[in-house]
């Protein structure tokens, strides 16, 4: 594999980092720094996202006649590249990374028309409706019932840790369709407004005290048959589908990277303030551990999107990149806990210790769920065993 950049690479690249310098807002550079959950808020990611919108910039995977670009994977290598160093917001990927592929695989005319262009503007804003309580790693035994009534489903049960439903005013969800034969295989895929009748949102706070996540009651719910994305009882397939794009596909050694850098920036300073501090080197260690880890991540997600370039689906390597990603966002985590020490207690005083210690407590408590959404590790790692190791 050639990791040089072409000249014309580097020209885009320049590109980017002057679109950055000159359209990111310092305000927004501020609040992803500060937010400890996985999507910084709705209203600084849409302020965010309608730049990209203005610029062609804000969907490069998908198909330019829906207001994608036309570049190279390299290309949109460099932009992902580029964003994690100058520190933007990671875009709510909830429909434009994950739903969006689904309806152009799976969808109607219809849907493609009325879904694709308001997820674009915003207009639209999803939640996942997949787990529920009891069916989380064990997604195929969800409850969650879909009843046909002429044209409509009539829905009842819950979801349940819907991120930025408090948000959403659309949800795609996995319902039940049907209770004969394998449990799989009565599950379709379904559309639904937030605004019916029925729907309820319940927050939940958390260990980091963020309201990031949810619980979402459906009680005698009625949905258009029109909703129904696929053929009912497809809904496993598309699942598969969709969460292959979750896992893989995408780049986030980037992220991993600038998360580090933060951390050796806090070290840097400490060091600067008391030149005893990490004099044995030990914190410098873990920092070129991680380091050396992050650049084996960064190898298998090039290797994977020279792959995606060519028209394949990422596959069980996604559940690979997704096993290393998240051990080394949790080991930056805890270490710059451990580098802190004292400071990282008083996490939600913003008026007491230095002000690079007040995300770092919650950043961490929130991490501890990586190994859990989008297919716990136990679930991963027999996804590669069937599908790498042929066990």
């Amino acid at each position: 594999m050639d990791l040089e950049f072409s000249p014309e690479d580097l020209a885009f690249q320049a590109e980017v980092r002057r679109f950055l310098d000159e359209s990111f807002p310092p305000h927004l550079k501020r609040i992803t720094a500060r937010t400890p959950t996985v999507f910084v808020d709705a209203p600084p990611a849409m302020e965010w996202q309608k730049i990209l919108v203005d610029k062609g910039w804000a969907v490069p995977g998908w198909p330019e006649e829906w207001g994608g670009t036309t570049w190279s994977a390299t290309q949109k290598y460099v932009f992902s590249m580029e964003c994690a160093r100058a520190g933007t917001p990671g875009y709510n990927p909830l429909s434009l990374a994950l739903l969006a592929p689904v309806l152009m695989a799976f969808g109607t005319e219809e849907q493609k028309q009325e879904y694709l262009p308001k997820m674009l503007t915003g207009e639209h804003y999803w939640c996942q409706g997949f787990s529920e309580p009891g069916s989380g790693s064990d997604l195929a035994s969800l409850k969650l019932k879909a009843e046909r009534q002429g044209d409509n489903y009539l829905v009842n049960g819950s979801k349940l840790w819907q991120t930025h439903a408090q948000y959403a005013n659309h949800i795609f969800c996995l319902v039940r369709t049907d209770n004969s034969g394998r449990k799989q295989q009565g599950i379709s895929f379904l559309l639904i407004e937030m605004d019916r009748p029925g729907v309820t949102v319940e927050p939940i706070i958390t260990m980091g005290m963020d309201h990031e996540v949810n619980q979402v009651f459906f009680e005698d719910v009625e949905v258009p048959v029109s909703n129904l994305v696929g053929a009912e009882g497809e809904g496993w397939k598309l699942t598969k589908y969709l969460l292959e794009h979750e896992r893989g596909g995408g780049s986030t050694a980037h992220r991993r990277l600038a998360e580090l850098d933060h951390v050796k920036a806090i070290i840097a300073e400490m060091e600067a303030e008391d030149p005893s501090f990490n004099a044995d080197k030990t914190f410098s260690k873990v920092v070129g551990r991680i380091e050396i880890d992050i650049k084996a991540l960064e190898m298998t997600e090039l290797r994977i999107l020279s792959a995606m370039a060519e028209g394949k689906m990422p596959g069980a390597e996604s559940s690979i990149l997704k096993l290393t990603s998240v051990n080394i966002e949790q080991r930056t985590h805890e270490l710059a806990v451990d580098v802190l020490g004292y400071d990282a207690l008083p996490f939600k005083q913003d008026d007491i210790g230095p002000d690079y210690a007040a995300p770092v407590v919650p950043t961490y408590l929130n991490s501890r769920a990586a190994s859990i959404f989008g297919g716990s590790q136990e679930v991963q790692r027999n996804i590669i065993a069937k599908g790498v190791l042929g066990l």
